[in-house]
């Protein structure tokens, strides 16, 4: 089996212009791809973890991966699936972000002469004169096709700026320098971005001829690394300062019954062999399935001490032990009120509930627990040496937190 057939296998193929040109170009190890990161945050999100993998399972078969930093395009915000303008971000922040993105990329992919490069799409978008891309790309582009493209629709009734507008132009730009600059073939996106994708094929067909497009091959993967590493509307971060390995870990363990095969065959190394004998499994196996994706998935980002360390809390957790290395707030005297606290300012000191008013809707609703005993009293108090000891504190089935007086 090829690299492309793998690829399939695991559900990771959505859309392609060409398949039979890229299925030989992927499976000879010929291609020179790249995937783009607008760095709007400071760090990479479990939403990134398809892209990351699927450049490190290509780099494997011998193709060569362009990580592609947009530290030009996030000046701009793409449009595509958002209902509002994202939020503008000064060239200190971009730049600050695009240096975290590295940092955390280096432990997925091998970067070097002849293996991965990282570029920045800022070292020729923020260069170029207006006026010139007018003539030379715009012309190349169609308004009535680009307000047909699916990433504009959901923003034509609110309203869609001129500034995300020219986004499709952008990104298109990107394909056709990276192939003219580093013999770059192929990209790489979710689904919602076939439309910028084609634009940059077109771009490069229409500039530099018909032979130039037989080289210029777009394939998608699926979005659902979109709908990946969200939770209680907060992002699942890479970075352990942001998504501690157990709080990680817990995310991948706690993913529905039905997504936790798709997710296995998606972002796992485990062998299509073992994949599919795991495909039958039910019940308590299904659980297994969950704490093997979140293991391994937490091992790759974190390293196997962190993993094994987020395992065995989630087990002591769930066994009824105290969570060992689960995430910790730690409290001083100056927490403590007549020399102990009530479980209300507990959690909300340990960031579980926002507020004493949410806390006590929780506690009334019975969804909080401290060391495994539910709380139904919203008076509850421990001592400062109860909070020595550590207490664990759950608000409903995934939130943890563990309360210790250092």
């Amino acid at each position: 089996m090829g690299i492309y057939e793998e690829l399939v296998e695991r559900g990771l193929i959505a859309q392609v212009t060409n398949e039979e040109e890229i299925r030989n170009l992927l499976n000879e190890g010929k291609a020179v791809f790249y995937i783009g990161f607008d760095c709007t945050a400071d760090s990479l999100t479990a939403g990134h973890f398809m892209a990351l993998t699927l450049m490190k399972r290509l780099q494997m078969a011998g193709n060569r991966p362009i990580a592609l930093i947009g530290g030009g395009t996030t000046m701009i915000g793409d449009p595509s699936g958002r209902t509002d303008m994202r939020k503008m971000l000064t060239r200190e922040d971009i730049e600050h972000n695009a240096e975290c993105f590295r940092r955390q990329m280096e432990r997925f992919i091998e970067f070097g002469p002849d293996k991965a490069v990282m570029l920045n799409n800022a070292d020729w978008l923020l260069d170029l004169n207006y006026v010139e891309l007018l003539r030379e790309v715009g012309a190349c582009f169609s308004v009535n096709n680009m307000l047909r493209a699916e990433c504009y629709k959901n923003r034509m009734e609110k309203g869609l700026s001129f500034l995300e507008f020219n986004y499709m132009i952008m990104q298109s730009y990107d394909f056709y320098y990276l192939f003219q600059h580093h013999d770059c073939n192929m990209q790489f996106g979710g689904d919602d971005q076939w439309s910028n994708m084609l634009g940059g094929t077109e771009l490069i067909r229409r500039k530099l001829g018909k032979d130039a497009h037989a080289m210029t091959i777009t394939l998608l993967t699926d979005s659902q690394g979109k709908k990946m590493g969200k939770t209680a509307g907060n992002a699942v971060w890479l970075d352990p300062d942001k998504t501690s390995p157990f709080d990680f870990y817990q995310y991948w363990r706690n993913v529905d019954d039905a997504d936790v095969m798709k997710c296995i065959r998606m972002l796992t190394f485990l062998p299509l062999e073992q994949i599919r004998e795991m495909e039958g499994w039910k019940d308590e196996r299904i659980n297994r399935a969950k704490e093997i994706l979140a293991f391994e998935l937490t091992r790759m980002v974190h390293g196997e001490d962190e993993a094994q360390k987020a395992e065995a809390s989630a087990k002591a957790l769930f066994g009824g032990g105290g969570g060992g290395d689960m995430p910790t707030t730690e409290l001083t005297e100056e927490d403590l009120t007549d020399g102990g606290a009530d479980v209300m300012t507990l959690l909300v000191k340990t960031g579980l509930c926002p507020s004493k008013s949410d806390a006590r809707r929780n506690i009334q609703q019975g969804g909080v627990t401290a060391n495994n005993e539910k709380i139904t009293d919203i008076a509850k108090r421990f001592s400062a040496d109860e909070l020595r000891a550590g207490v664990v504190l759950r608000r409903g089935k995934k939130n943890y937190q563990k309360a210790i007086l250092k």
